[in-house]
């Protein structure tokens, strides 16, 4: 995977975009608080016109949301896109993907957003895996902060968890949603995988649906050449109580721990919990035996 250029630093009073290219907005309360949050930093923040669009459970048709993205990434006063919520819709938009020439754009979001930010990496831009406008106001102070001190070019401090061994690597940064990137696999917009430092998070996926997805990295040979995986939080994916399951920690125990390389879990990313931002195609290292990712 080619390093990715991470945008200039922002500056308060710098325009930021909203735009909603994946489901339907429906979390109003958050939404709004995430805006307010944006603008009491300093930004300038504009909504774009549809973001409260539906068609179906998506924010509009594909023409729509794709043409809010692709004016954004190509408007020169835009210096960040802010992605308003997930759910499903973004790899839609990869079917006509048409990168702007255009300065470099913060585009900052995560989950279904996953789609967008490797096709992003594809480009050599670093985006951000971070809260969506509809979370981030939940986010503890720090995490918050972490967001902004990346945005505005300030050293990130490195993220503990818990290391299964491995030793040591370095690598590029590829965080996202585990059922997102999977369905990127062996398409266009599955950035090469050679020295990657795979970060993954899932929600409301039963462990068995888990094991299916890694069984098809592990098959297809996905994780070949993989240097590390740093495993954020898997919410909401406890089995049925009246079904016979491995719970999550075992099936990715089981699936992951035989490849030989650095492997850190319970990571503060993801959903339903602190999410902390991480930056796409950027050096980073991780400590498999201290458990630790640094930047």
């Amino acid at each position: 995977m080619k390093l990715c250029q991470l945008p200039s630093p922002l500056q308060p009073g710098d325009l930021l975009r909203v735009i909603a290219p994946s489901g339907a907005l429906r979390e109003m309360d958050a939404f709004h608080q995430g805006v307010d949050l944006w603008r009491q930093r300093g930004y300038r923040v504009e909504l774009t016109a549809g973001y409260r669009d539906r068609w179906g459970y998506l924010a509009g048709t594909d023409d729509h949301r794709r043409a809010a993205l692709e004016t954004a990434l190509s408007d020169p006063d835009c210096r960040g896109i802010l992605c308003a919520r997930g759910g499903w819709g973004g790899a839609r938009l990869l079917e006509k993907w048409a990168f702007p020439p255009a300065n470099p754009t913060w585009l900052i979001g995560f989950s279904d957003i996953t789609s967008l930010l490797w096709a992003y990496a594809q480009e050599g831009v670093a985006g951000v895996h971070a809260p969506l406008l509809t979370t981030i106001a939940a986010e503890p102070d720090w995490s918050t902060q972490r967001l902004f001190d990346l945005v505005q070019g300030r050293p990130l401090c490195p993220l503990s968890g818990m290391g299964w061994g491995g030793g040591c690597a370095t690598g590029r940064l590829l965080p996202g949603n585990l059922t997102v990137a999977t369905h990127l696999l062996h398409t266009p917009w599955q950035p090469d995988l050679s020295d990657v430092i795979l970060a993954i998070e899932d929600v409301t996926e039963f462990p068995y649906r888990i094991d299916r997805m890694l069984t098809q990295w592990r098959s297809c040979g996905a994780l070949t050449s993989i240097r590390g995986i740093a495993i954020g939080r898997f919410s909401q994916c406890e089995p049925p109580a009246s079904l016979p399951s491995f719970s999550v920690d075992e099936v990715l125990r089981d699936r992951l721990s035989d490849l030989n390389i650095p492997i850190v879990s319970k990571l503060p990313f993801g959903h339903d919990g602190e999410n902390a931002a991480l930056p796409v195609g950027v050096t980073v290292r991780l400590d498999g035996d201290r458990g630790i990712l640094s930047f």
